[in-house]
């Protein structure tokens, strides 16, 4: 028999302790997550000091992204073997060191190489610090603990651009790495001193052939995508052979996941029809976000001629509309459960997306005020969507849950970058008003899409046998 969502407790109180435990995850986060986009912009001046094939330098991009897909498969065992909050330290440390070392690089081939390995440390901060939250802080105010590390892992990339334009202008690119050190050096003694540094329980060992199906597949497939997206073409040897051997490699690695016993990653999460609404909703979400991220830089650089600097300063109302809604989304995520805050946040993305594929002509205050409402619905659904997944997973499976979800994001990122560049890029032989139009129809449609995930999430927590409030046992991750 089900029950229909119980009427949700008051939001418990926060100490200072939690609040200070959040700030040392979301600072490490920032710094993991503004290299993802802050290096973009300084790709050319790279080529250019190095006498390198733009093919070349766009690898110093490639690598690391790559390489965070490599790594997030990996994290959920590392982090129940050595403790989520010693993995976290080593990470950041490994990652503030290959900054420096990124900073010093001689040459093309070094730099892309220490990107790689810089990649593959980054892959493992925000799932892990996602999990010593989750762990940590409890029922009844996860949302608005989880919406300050939100802060860190949606304002980084978004600043990264504007960032990088002004020290771009003044500054080496060099940098654009040397910036990690102190950020890093500051995470590291604060983390030793406030997070919990349990030691890991033994465990049994890793599956090392289910994380050679989907440490293969994964980044074979957001390769691929990727490919497609500066390509604009189905080629085959970048583009279809690497999607068609990621794929098998993703569906081999579900095929042994379900039938071994100790999986890399537990698949018996998906059985959990809110689970799968949950992880619909991210992914697409991560498809509009980085999608976006792509898009509109576009939008402003072809359509209205402006440079980098102007562009990244064009880009703040998304970031800062996200940052301003996310912790709104926390306090009302604690005190009325995730399911009807993610929908109102998806359905207000869903409106100003839109808005702008029904404009003609927009003028510059009304793109600004479209792209900060945007940033505010995209910040209103993400955290609510976290905890709402967090609450259905057991505790001990939240290591799981926290890779599975920002693999998805993954995907859903390459995704959404590759198919609104191709349409940009296809539709600009009839003209570049007629190619954004275009585009920003197929983003309207990524955000009905999301939306339908956080409906059908809200709808799966509203029947569930265990009602999934903030004061419910089940929610906070007992298994």
């Amino acid at each position: 028999m089900t029950r229909v969502e119980a009427e949700p407790a008051a939001p418990q109180e926060i100490t200072p302790a939690i609040w200070r435990l959040a700030g040392v995850i979301a600072l490490g986060a920032f710094a993991g997550g503004l290299d993802t986009s802050l290096i973009n912009i300084a790709l050319e001046t790279i080529q250019r000091e190095f006498h390198a094939g733009i093919g070349t330098a766009q690898w110093v991009a490639s690598g690391y992204l790559l390489a965070l897909a490599v790594s997030l498969p990996i994290c959920a065992w590392l982090g129940r073997r050595v403790g989520a909050a010693r993995l976290y330290l080593w990470a950041l440390a490994a990652f503030t060191v290959i900054s420096a070392l990124c900073g010093l690089a001689p040459n093309i081939e070094s730099l892309i190489v220490l990107r790689v390995f810089q990649g593959l440390t980054a892959g493992l901060l925000v799932p892990t610090g996602q999990t010593i939250l989750g762990q940590a802080v409890g029922p009844g105010r996860l949302g608005r603990v989880m919406a300050r590390l939100g802060i860190a892992v949606t304002l980084a990339p978004a600043l990264g651009p504007t960032l990088g334009g002004l020290m771009l202008h003044s500054l080496s690119w060099r940098w654009l790495f040397l910036i990690n050190v102190p950020l890093g050096v500051i995470a590291i003694l604060l983390g030793r001193r406030y997070l919990p540094l349990a030691k890991g329980a033994s465990t049994t060992p890793p599956d090392w052939i289910g994380y050679g199906y989907i440490g293969l597949g994964l980044p074979l497939v957001v390769y691929g995508l990727t490919s497609w997206g500066e390509l604009g073409s189905p080629d085959g040897a970048r583009v279809l052979l690497p999607l068609a051997i990621g794929v098998a490699g993703l569906a081999a690695f579900v095929r042994h996941a379900t039938r071994r016993a100790h999986p890399l990653l537990d698949m018996r999460l998906f059985r959990d029809p809110g689970y799968v609404a949950a992880c619909t909703g991210f992914m697409f979400n991560g498809a509009l976000s980085f999608g976006s991220a792509l898009l509109f830089p576009l939008y402003f650089q072809l359509l209205h001629s402006d440079g980098v600097v102007a562009t990244g300063l064009q880009m703040l109302p998304l970031g800062l509309g996200t940052a301003i809604m996310l912790p709104l989304g926390g306090r009302l995520t604690d005190k009325y459960t995730g399911g009807p805050v993610a929908a109102l946040g998806a359905g207000l993305t869903t409106l100003v997306t839109g808005a702008f594929a029904l404009s003609d002509h927009p003028g510059v205050v009304f793109v600004q005020f479209l792209l900060f409402g945007l940033g505010m619905g995209t910040g209103l659904a993400t955290t609510p969507m976290m905890v709402a997944a967090f609450g259905i997973v057991p505790r001990d499976r939240l290591p799981d849950a926290t890779a599975q979800i920002n693999i998805l994001v993954r995907i859903g990122g390459a995704l959404g970058a590759a198919l609104f560049s191709v349409i940009v890029a296809r539709g600009l032989s009839e003209g570049a008003e007629h190619a954004f139009h275009t585009a920003l129809w197929w983003q309207f449609g990524t955000a009905v899409a999301a939306l339908l995930g956080t409906l059908g999430l809200w709808a799966a927590l509203r029947t569930s046998d265990a009602p999934l409030t903030p004061a419910h046992p089940h929610s906070a991750g007992k298994a």
